[in-house]
């Protein structure tokens, strides 16, 4: 099968927004997106998901691993959860990109304690793996239907384990039942102050190897994933026109200061910036 993109997998209607930078939301509540951006599209920033991409048109080059990376149509961007990266036009004339965000937690439930998959480079030029994200990213002007987004989660999870190598590899000794009941014990205590020894007693996994346990299944650590939930939550409180010292202290921050850093860090923006991306969009 080629890597050449089909035109027919790619919908791109008229109704875009001319060559300025723009950022587009995907119907449904899958976070899904397209933009458009000329010179730098965002600075170094990292988040606790997979973002995996089409570039559309143009060249998108990003640093990833400390190393400029291109890539161009037909090829799938797998960006793995916490590493950092930037984005930029890789010529003159800009580039056009769709992503999806995916929380490790999903891949984990399908492979079921096996390492996240780790797509050396972050681009990818598997040909089964393109074809399961068309599914995905094909059509960004319709929410996609419940079913097809959790079949499609399942093929991809399985493409992504090939294509990373890791689908030859046996099973290391990770303890996959604490590793999870510490994630939903993060997602459901999300105003709490927790620390590891909190995380040890509801497992009963010592509080180093869980560490490493978490890492290795969910791609982030224990804080970061917590943090990161805490910015989900400041985000949809933000689209409702919430003052940003309310926000950070409905989300367990220590001060409003203290969530621009971490939403900086993450999404590669300050809350204001991220907020007006929408605004023009």
């Amino acid at each position: 099968m080629s890597n050449k993109v089909n035109k027919s997998e790619v919908k791109v209607p008229s109704n875009r927004p001319p060559k300025s930078n723009w950022v587009i939301q995907a119907p449904g509540e899958i976070e899904r997106i397209e933009a458009f951006f000329s010179g730098v599209g965002f600075v170094p920033h990292r988040h606790d998901t997979y973002a995996i991409g089409w570039t559309v048109s143009g060249v998108q080059s990003f640093d990833y691993r400390g190393v400029a990376r291109y890539s161009l149509p037909g090829r799938t961007v797998v960006l793995h959860p916490d590493e950092k990266h930037d984005g930029r036009a890789g010529t003159d004339v800009g580039f056009q990109y769709r992503v999806i965000y995916i929380e490790p937690a999903t891949i984990q439930s399908i492979l079921g304690g096996k390492p996240l998959p780790f797509i050396e480079g972050g681009i990818s030029l598997d040909p089964q793996l393109y074809q399961v994200t068309s599914r995905l990213l094909g059509d960004l002007d319709n929410a996609l239907d419940p079913l097809e987004y959790q079949d499609t989660i399942y093929d991809l999870a399985n493409a992504l384990d090939v294509a990373s190598g890791s689908g030859c590899e046996g099973r290391k000794n990770f303890d996959y039942q604490a590793a999870s009941l510490a994630q939903q014990f993060l997602a459901d205590n999300l105003h709490q102050n927790i620390t590891l020894d909190d995380l040890e007693r509801i497992t009963g996994r010592d509080r180093w190897k869980l560490s490493r346990d978490f890492s290795a299944l969910y791609g982030t650590s224990p804080y970061r994933y917590l943090v990161m939930r805490r910015l989900e939550q400041a985000c949809a409180m933000m689209v409702r026109d919430h003052p940003l010292s309310q926000v950070a202290m409905a989300c367990n921050f220590a001060d409003q200061s203290h969530m621009n850093r971490h939403f900086k860090k993450t999404y590669g923006m300050t809350p204001k910036q991220w907020l007006k991306t929408l605004g023009d969009a």
